[in-house]
């Protein structure tokens, strides 16, 4: 590591990852230190232009620590889920160069570097809009994009999983699958993207905000919950899920609308019967949620 006078230089990276909204869902992790899940799921990524997650990574010899910050409050590091995706992308980094700065920097010295992290969700976070899926897949593009990593999004996925499951589909536009995968080292449960963002043009999503209210249950707590005490679970993962992927895949190939929308609300009320099925039950629709979940 070279160039400028130490303690002089900063180096940054900015990346935006948009939220994204499973069709058919994903609730249940096999692994929970891996978050591998029990079935795979489909999502479509959301306009990042309205939800989405802003990070801006920074390194320099003069930071003794690593440190984030979201939306402005800093929060702490050391939960296992941004040590793993930090670890992940530190191991695979490479020599990094800035002429303009004199800036060099050894893939071998990543490890020894700290880092500032900023990030910033333009909607409610832990609301029920995936915020964690944004941050994560935001965080893991823009260590990527510091640290020069060169890997496919397929992989770096597979990495933003470890943070939080759904990150792994908001690296992509378009209609997203997550494999589940079997490999016992999750290196098999990753996003594949099934359509472009073009795909679908005149399929408008409108999300309305009926509450900005924490979630009483966090999705980590009430996944746990349900796969020790819900046997509608292991029927859903294992018969019903299968099938509705492969109709999922065809009608959003054929633009099917109808089948489209039939198949996202029984997903949908599924996943709430699971919910409700887990002991003691989980409630995650409000009042205002109940009145308007049969409009269609």
């Amino acid at each position: 590591m070279g160039g400028a006078p130490e303690e002089k230089w900063v180096l940054m990276a900015t990346a935006r990852s948009p939220t994204n909204i499973a069709v058919i869902k994903y609730w249940g992790k096999r692994d929970e230190t891996l978050i591998l899940p029990v079935n795979d799921s489909i999502s479509v990524t959301l306009d990042p232009g309205h939800l989405s997650a802003t990070t801006t990574v920074a390194v320099s010899p003069s930071f003794r620590s690593d440190r984030m910050w979201l939306n402005g409050k800093e929060i702490s590091l050391s939960g296992g889920r941004f040590q793993s995706c930090l670890r992940e992308i530190r191991s695979r980094a490479e020599d990094v160069e800035d002429e303009g700065k004199g800036i060099r920097i050894r893939k071998e010295d990543w490890g020894k570097m700290h880092l500032h992290i900023a990030s910033f969700n333009n909607f409610p976070t832990a609301a029920g809009l995936a915020s964690s899926a944004a941050g994560f897949a935001c965080l893991v593009f823009s260590l990527a994009k510091l640290m020069n990593v060169k890997e496919e999004l397929s992989s770096l996925s597979a990495i933003a999983r470890q943070g939080s499951g759904s990150a792994c589909r908001s690296l992509y536009g378009g209609f997203v699958k997550w494999q589940m995968g079997n490999a016992p080292d999750g290196s098999d449960s990753i996003a594949v993207q099934l359509t472009s963002d073009s795909h679908w043009d005149d399929l408008v999503i409108i999300i309305a905000v009926v509450s900005s209210r924490q979630k009483e249950t966090s999705s980590t707590t009430g996944m746990r919950d349900t796969v020790e005490t819900s046997p509608l679970l292991q029927h859903r993962a294992k018969v019903v899920v299968p099938t509705r992927i492969l109709q999922m895949e065809e009608a959003i190939r054929s633009r099917d609308f109808e089948s489209f929308a039939k198949l996202t609300c029984s997903d949908s009320n599924q996943f709430h019967a699971v919910c409700m099925d887990t002991s003691p039950p989980i409630f995650y629709m409000n009042d205002t949620s109940h009145r308007h979940a049969y409009l269609f």
